[in-house]
């Protein structure tokens, strides 16, 4: 949710001419986040405000987007809450922007966590199940762009600049995950980037699931490890003390199982899973740090903490 893209009044007003929305009544820039440009946008429609989040992509194309949104609407739709796209007088969720696809989604009430609870990592858990179980009805495919391919691809595009110790972990890791059989575990719909700042909370009720932009078919059991990797850490800063709150992790697998349990392939698979998640966002990070991409606020997060939890997980 960084800007990469900047905007001026003119711009969102012609843009806003598309929606039946009213006026633009101000806009902020977000600066949390890597990805795409995000605004929050509000406008005025017969006295009443309304509130959006602007989304502009700024790596995929009109022909990737719809799977992203319609997958945002349809679990909208069946209960899991997310923003819902908003539509253009002629009925489309995508519009340019500067030359770009961009949407209009509903902004959400509540706030992101940095330090989830028990309690709240169980909320997590249990939603999550839910939004795989329902994706069983969605009919849209996508595959992982950021699979073991990927981070294989990432892996020779930046191991020059690493130290050795990294390069040493990484290709280790490459090494390991490839013997792993991850095409006869259950898969379907998943986020694949359910972190903390990707959910939105009144106190402990979820309020909005965000930032659908990986949503791909790939394993499930992948997207839990994606989200016990980062909620279910201990409250430090300090790398050397990182390790895993085994209260937190045992309220979300918990509360995940009570709606879809896990199969024995699964949880054979569990630390497998715990790692290639690890790995995934160690080397995104890593890219980022050492080929930054340029934007009026940008956000670049530490890969240092991915390196750590890889490092715990391939010691068990």
């Amino acid at each position: 949710m960084s800007v990469y893209t900047v905007v001026d009044e003119n711009d969102l007003n012609e843009f806003l001419q598309a929606y039946d929305l009213g006026e633009l009544e101000s806009f902020q820039g977000i600066s949390a986040g890597i990805e795409n440009t995000n605004y929050f946008l509000n406008t005025l429609k017969e006295g009443q405000l309304q509130q959006f989040v602007l989304t502009i992509f700024e790596h995929h194309t009109f022909d990737e987007l719809p799977y992203f949104l319609n997958i945002m609407a349809f679990m909208a739709e069946h209960s899991i809450p997310t923003a819902h796209p908003h539509a253009t007088r002629e009925g489309a969720y995508l519009k340019a922007l500067k030359g770009k696809p961009a949407a209009l989604v509903q902004r959400l009430s509540g706030g992101g966590l940095e330090q989830p609870s028990v309690e709240q990592c169980a909320v997590m858990g249990k939603y999550l199940a839910k939004f795989h179980l329902a994706g069983a009805d969605f009919s849209d495919h996508r595959d992982n762009d950021r699979d073991i391919k990927w981070m294989g691809n990432t892996f020779e595009l930046i191991h020059n600049m690493l130290p050795e110790d990294e390069v040493t972990m990484i290709a280790s890791e490459l090494e390991y995950q490839q013997l792993v059989d991850w095409k006869h575990l259950p898969s379907g719909v998943i986020h694949a980037d359910l972190f903390c700042d990707n959910a939105l909370f009144n106190g402990n009720e979820l309020s909005g699931i965000i930032d659908l932009y990986y949503a791909c078919n790939a394993p499930f059991l992948y997207d839990l490890a994606v989200m016990v990797n980062d909620w279910c850490r201990n409250d430090t800063e300090q790398l050397e003390k990182i390790e895993f709150n085994a209260d937190k992790v045992n309220a979300m697998l918990q509360a995940y199982q009570q709606e879809r349990a896990l199969t024995t392939e699964e949880q054979v698979a569990w630390t497998a899973a715990l790692r290639l998640a690890a790995l995934r966002f160690f080397l995104s990070r890593l890219k980022d740090k050492h080929i930054p991409r340029e934007g009026e606020m940008t956000m670049i997060k530490d890969p240092n903490i991915f390196k750590k939890i890889l490092h715990i997980h391939s010691q068990r």
